[in-house]
């Protein structure tokens, strides 16, 4: 096995049409779907990272559902899958990744990985294969968060940017359902699954207000005295014993989330913290479900602003219910970062 492997992170952004002239035909397959073009033993090797289960879900639902391929069978109708993973190993070269964009569809995202043998494959991927996997789950994201720029409601930005001083874009189906000078709540009950976002802010004081413990605390005394049940005396919590809530950093962004953003480093620099976890109705009926929160610091206002999706889908996958709605999360913009106007209007 080769000993030292090197990563070649190449980006190649297509727009609609290719070079030669031709318009690209739309991506097909399902969101969250990977065709994976390998030999069936690499097949093998890549499927428990893809596969893993996603993290704070209530019941095992997978990152990704592949659909395998043979190289020699990779034709033209398989290329305009979404998502398409290509392993060769058969090169001169040392290991290398290149990421391209709308390669042979649109939106498409294409990682192609070629290593000097199957060997040296499985060393690289071990240490890397989950770094593949979320760049998968970040172009997913992308794409739904230009798909919430075509339609959003002006009511909710508007409250939002009364209120809060911030924007995001809502959709245009989550109703608007409570407005008070540090909330806002949305919620769209269409269909059998229910997304609630609710975004709020308070003082910020110190950095300690961004330990986990801290965050856990504040999201349990908002929910708490917010969200009950139709039983006197329910309230919302957080699950702690089963599926414990896992925070993250990460890199927050002018514009939205648009592909690129990254696990920051966990000095507190950033002051911008994701928080999955799973919410339960105490004292009450017993209904649950998983949420995502993004919490970060407006230090025009001084302020510390959270902004939380959470569903409930009794009996149901949930997976790509709540990918779609953490996807609003990632439009938060904060004063200093100068609000935009989007195709709706302005929120101010």
């Amino acid at each position: 096995m080769t000993s030292i492997v090197v990563t070649a992170m190449l980006v190649f952004l297509a727009a609609g049409c290719r070079s030669d002239g031709r318009t690209l035909p739309s991506a097909t397959g399902s969101i969250y779907e990977v065709v994976v073009v390998a030999d069936e033993d690499v097949y093998q090797s890549v499927r428990p990272v893809m596969e893993a289960d996603m993290p704070c879900l209530p019941q095992m639902e997978p990152y990704f559902h592949l659909t395998h391929i043979t190289p020699s069978l990779f034709d033209d109708f398989l290329k305009s899958a979404r998502n398409v993973l290509i392993v060769e190993t058969n090169s001169d070269t040392i290991v290398k990744a290149l990421y391209s964009r709308n390669r042979w569809s649109k939106p498409q995202a294409v990682c192609r990985i070629t290593a000097s043998s199957k060997e040296a494959f499985g060393g690289w991927w071990q240490a890397n294969g989950e770094q593949i996997r979320e760049w998968f789950v970040r172009e997913e994201q992308a794409r739904a968060t230009r798909f919430l720029r075509g339609s959003t409601n002006k009511d909710a930005r508007e409250a939002m940017s009364r209120r809060l001083d911030c924007d995001m874009l809502v959709p245009e189906d989550y109703m608007l359902i409570k407005d008070t000078a540090d909330l806002i709540w949305c919620c769209n009950s269409k269909g059998s699954v229910r997304r609630d976002l609710i975004v709020y802010r308070y003082p910020y004081t110190d950095a300690q207000q961004f330990t986990a413990s801290a965050l856990f605390a504040k999201r349990d005394e908002v929910m708490g005295r917010l969200v009950t049940a139709s039983v006197p005396g329910s309230y919302m919590g957080t699950e702690y014993n089963i599926f414990p809530p896992q925070m993250r950093a990460v890199t927050p962004l002018v514009n939205g989330y648009d592909g690129k953003r990254d696990a920051a480093d966990n000095s507190g620099s950033f002051y911008a913290y994701e928080i999955r976890g799973l919410w339960r109705i105490f004292n009450g009926e017993a209904m649950g479900g998983p949420y995502v929160s993004l919490t970060r610091l407006d230090p025009v206002n001084g302020q510390i602003v959270t902004a939380e999706v959470f569903i409930y889908a009794a009996g149901q996958k949930k997976r790509n219910a709540l990918r779609q709605a953490e996807s609003i999360l990632y439009t938060l913009q904060l004063p200093h970062e100068g609000i935009q106007s989007q195709q709706n209007g302005s929120a101010h």
